[in-house]
């Protein structure tokens, strides 16, 4: 526990900290007057800017001191937002002792200067620009007085509190971890699949070498005529859209009255080391939307892609426009899927000459290890999903919490290295998904302005891994009617909001809309899931019903769900 009432810091600790903080500082300008003279900081052109910039973080440097040194004068002065509301530093302690307080303080200063240092440079390439960004956001959030023991003052209680057991603890996980070569988020003992993960009802109706196909037992009366294939990421598990029966998604699509098939891939290995684009479009959505209509005797299917496997979802569209067989898939529903690469986010930004070279070099059997993608998604939200675990887990020794989506999330899939390194290329680098004829599938050319399904589009507001903006690209791309959903949240959480959450909200607009500014400048907010709001549209491509008997319940079957395939590693 705190003293509010502590004695306070010695004179001998002040002149410490003192020297401790001002060298820091020191250095941190010598650094960046170095890098002006020798680096990319020579663009400023101007001699005058460093000067600016040196003496504006003097000054403010100053003003720090003194609300140190005499704290009343700065009683009545609110914080700044981005200090009150950082969780590393939530804890009272922060502020109840005035040396873990100025640190802390001291720390956003520095961000902040080093931050404006790269926005102030001139003359270097956009992207290059935000590499360098990049890379000196992940320093700081490394550099945070919050991942150090000395530094810390909720573990240098803890240590105080334990006798030093909770560093022998989080040694313990540290070890733990290397050995595994991925970071531990997350308890998973408490998670089996089928029981209380993954467990909607349903039978593996088809299986090839690589995928297989999941039909879930229908729990209504009646069921839309038309099916419902959901085609999930191979980057990860399919069992994100079924995690516990509260959150699943193909739990409610399947209470909805829609007849639900999933996808569930294989995870690479050594005999996929030839498995390209193609063979997903070809061997992976063609087919599983042929079996469906041949299991089921129907001549149209609605599909789902969630991400990487929606921009597949579109070539798909493209290929079957092409070849005249655009009326096998009535409606298209595309989950924060990107199409056109030029505003992809900072994941481009692992899109270099040097990056492609390494995975080829840790790809030599043939696929890339999935603990490789887990790592390159963390280092995206570094602060959350790395130093947050630093901290709690390696320092405090806390216990993993039990979390279905953080299991879900350590539950890797390993990818096919020709696959994935076009992937990179062909899209992330070049763009040619979106240049008619630049890319081709079996032979047939992908136009994606051939592409007339009736498509809706969902984005996630936060999203850091297919940016709203990239997203919302997909609506200049298509030729039929598109219906464009802004969800709350990001990546997954925006897709995975269960009405019965009552969490974040969405946003729509009946006029058309030439930019996603133009569209969030008149849409319509609404409160919770959007999920009522797609299966109303489902429902006006087609309400016709049928009841759930014959092929509609799975019949010959080759296992229970979730299948096999999930369970490999």
């Amino acid at each position: 526990m705190t003293d509010q009432h502590a004695e306070p810091p010695r004179l001998e600790e002040l002149q410490h900290w003192t020297w401790v903080l001002g060298r820091a500082q020191q250095m941190m300008l010598e650094h960046g007057y170095g890098a002006m003279q020798a680096g990319p900081m020579a663009a400023w052109g101007d001699p005058t800017a460093f000067a600016r910039a040196s003496a504006d973080f003097w000054a403010d440097t100053m003003k720090l001191w003194q609300r140190f040194l005499d704290p009343e004068a700065a009683a009545g002065e609110p914080e700044p937002r981005e200090l009150s509301s950082d969780r590393r530093f939530k804890a009272p302690q922060w502020r109840d002792n005035p040396v873990f307080d100025f640190l802390r303080q001291s720390y956003f200063l520095i961000a902040d200067h080093m931050l404006r240092g790269v926005d102030s440079l001139e003359g270097v390439d956009p992207r290059h620009k935000e590499q360098l960004r990049f890379a000196t956001k992940g320093f700081i959030d490394a550099i945070s007085p919050s991942n150090f023991p000395a530094t810390n003052p909720v573990v240098v209680e803890r240590i105080i509190e334990t006798r030093g057991e909770n560093l022998l603890k989080g040694l313990s996980n540290m070890l733990g971890d290397m050995a595994r070569g991925q970071m531990t988020q997350v308890d998973s003992s408490g998670f089996e699949l089928g029981r209380n993960i993954a467990a909607t009802p349903g039978k593996v109706v088809h299986r090839t070498d690589l995928y297989e196909l999941i039909q879930y037992s229908p729990t209504t009366d009646q069921v839309f005529g038309v099916p419902l294939i959901i085609f999930p990421p191979w980057i990860n598990r399919f069992y994100i859209l079924d995690l516990t029966p509260e959150k699943s998604f193909i739990k409610w699509a399947v209470d909805q009255g829609l007849t639900v098939f999933v996808v569930s891939w294989k995870s690479a290995d050594a005999t996929m080391k030839d498995v390209v684009w193609d063979d997903y479009v070809e061997r992976g959505q063609i087919d599983a939307i042929d079996t469906v209509r041949n299991l089921l005797g129907v001549d149209s299917v609605h599909t789902i892609g969630y991400c990487v496997a929606g921009t597949t979802l579109a070539a798909t569209l493209a290929v079957l426009a092409a070849r005249g067989q655009a009326d096998k898939v009535k409606s298209a529903t595309f989950f924060t899927a990107q199409v056109d690469f030029s505003e992809a986010g900072d994941l481009s930004l692992f899109v270099t000459d040097e990056q492609l070279e390494f995975i080829r070099s840790i790809s030599a059997e043939g696929f890339l290890d999935g603990r490789y993608m887990a790592a390159t998604f963390n280092l995206l939200r570094g602060r959350e999903l790395i130093w947050n675990y630093v901290t709690n887990n390696y320092l405090l020794g806390d216990d993993y919490p039990p979390f279905d989506l953080l299991h879900w999330n350590a539950d890797v899939t390993n990818l096919p290295a020709r696959w994935h390194l076009s992937y990179l290329t062909d899209l992330y680098r070049d763009n040619r998904l979106v240049v008619p004829g630049a890319l081709s599938i079996g032979g047939t050319p992908i136009d994606l302005t051939r592409i007339e399904t009736p498509a809706y589009i969902q984005a996630g507001k936060e999203d850091h891994i297919a940016p709203a903006a990239s997203v919302w690209k997909l609506n200049t791309h298509l030729n039929g009617p598109v219906r464009f959903v802004l969800a709350g949240s990001g990546h997954i959480a925006g897709v995975v909001n269960p009405p019965s959450a009552r969490k974040y909200q969405y946003w729509t607009c009946d006029a058309p809309a030439e930019s996603l500014d133009a569209f969030v400048a008149s849409a319509r907010e609404t409160a919770g899931s959007w999920w009522p709001d797609w299966i109303e549209w489902i429902a006006a491509q087609d309400a016709g019903k049928v009841p759930p008997t014959g092929p509609r319940k799975p019949g010959k079957a080759l296992g229970d769900a979730p299948g096999e395939y999930v369970k490999l590693r």
